[in-house]
């Protein structure tokens, strides 16, 4: 039996309420994960998370992680919640490798960052034991969605020793015109009209789009107000499956307090 070629994802990691409200679907998506998307466990996990912010690409390496809770006006559950999941100098030393001999510079090492939200929240469903070995590369948020898509693209030899690449973020996420309380469960137009332009895209394999969805189309500005970082992500995961060769599958689609797409995504190699 050959050995296991990890496909890549693009998850939600929020709201963050997602790990203790039973009444969103996309909970019970992530508690499948090991049931239902992927029985295989990793021997590590790389985490493009849209919370981390750096000017060069950066990894952290730490022992044993501390659980980042960047979020405010929570439940204080949410501040309870631990994922001290080891980190991964062996890791670091892989990923480091792959972007070298792509043309990147060294990456930068943080010895001190844990994992912040858009790490720990998936991953506490999926991994509940905290037990798989986890590292976070950053964003470069100054520069644009082709960027993202070419450092995923280098990132692709991992998939084959034994590292699960995801990218968490969200297609939508305006905080700001959200429904706390939405009764029926409606959906803005904008950012349904958005999602539905990203998910045609991706679908049918027309990436171009999708990595300059945020500078083309009409609603971006209304559905990323804040910026790209919850974007971003997913072009790296689109690429690390082999770039223009992957093939995207939707795998869970809901939406939440009428703004926040929670469509995640599966990206296989076509090779």
């Amino acid at each position: 039996m050959g050995k296991e070629v990890f496909d890549t994802f693009f998850l939600i990691h929020g709201a963050p309420l997602v790990l203790i409200d039973d009444t969103l679907p996309a909970r019970n998506f992530l508690k499948s994960w090991r049931e239902k998307i992927l029985p295989e466990k990793p021997k590590y996990v790389l985490v493009i998370s849209g919370h981390w912010e750096t000017n060069e690409p950066s990894i952290n390496v730490v022992v044993r992680h501390e659980t980042i809770h960047d979020f405010e006006d929570f439940p204080p559950e949410m501040y309870e919640l631990q994922y001290p999941a080891p980190g991964s100098q062996e890791l670091a030393t892989k990923v480091n490798d792959v972007l070298v001999a792509a043309g990147y510079k060294p990456l930068h090492v943080d010895t001190k960052r844990g994992l912040d939200h858009g790490a720990w929240v998936p991953l506490m469903e999926m991994y509940p034991e905290a037990d798989v070995p986890v590292c976070q590369l950053s964003i470069q948020s100054h520069e644009n969605g082709t960027y993202h898509f070419n450092l995923g693209k280098a990132l692709a030899p991992l998939r084959e020793q034994g590292v699960l690449i995801i990218g968490t973020g969200s297609v939508t996420h305006n905080m700001e015109s959200l429904i706390v309380n939405n009764v029926g469960g409606t959906v803005a137009d904008w950012a349904l009209e958005f999602d539905d332009y990203v998910k045609d895209a991706l679908l049918n394999g027309r990436y171009d789009e999708v990595n300059q969805a945020l500078e083309k189309h009409p609603h971006a500005k209304m559905a990323h107000p804040d910026g790209p970082v919850h974007f971003y992500p997913l072009l790296a995961a689109i690429g690390a499956a082999g770039g223009q060769k992957a093939k995207a599958e939707l795998i869970h689609h809901s939406f939440s307090r009428h703004t926040i797409s929670y469509a995640n995504y599966r990206f296989k190699s076509a090779e």
